[in-house]
């Protein structure tokens, strides 16, 4: 009784893997880096969440909420959102504070197809006396 072997190359799929891979990975990689520059978009967005809570309430609690508003803005975002705009607009007995940065898309490989995103927040709170 003799057994036969079949080997890749008698049934025509040697190397199928590799051509496979081959396809796949480019596709996998953009998949990758989309899902990073995601990532980096939403913390942008948190962060700037954070900082219009932390200028409101500074803006809240200051005889001069526009100047309180932009240091806490400043100080609540550090160094890690240099391009945050603050504004500070006071109505009747509410001060708001709207904290706008522009997240420029800049992962590599993926970040030339996307636009830049601009991440707002706003955030009001009561005026309570100085």
């Amino acid at each position: 009784m003799t057994r036969h072997r079949f080997t890749a190359k008698q049934h025509g799929d040697h190397g199928q893997a590799t051509v496979e891979l081959a396809l796949a990975l480019p596709v996998l990689c953009l998949l990758l880096l989309g899902i990073v520059q995601f990532a980096i978009v939403i913390r942008d967005q948190l962060a700037v969440i954070e900082a219009a809570r932390a200028a409101v309430r500074a803006a809240s609690v200051s005889a001069d909420p526009g100047g309180a508003a932009a240091v806490a803005a400043n100080d609540a975002v550090g160094s890690g959102l240099p391009s945050a705009r603050t504004s500070t607009s006071l109505s009747g007995q509410y001060v708001t504070v709207t904290v706008t940065m522009i997240n420029s898309t800049d992962v590599p490989l993926i970040g030339f197809l996307l636009p830049d995103v601009q991440v707002q927040s706003s955030a009001t709170m009561i005026l309570e006396p100085p």
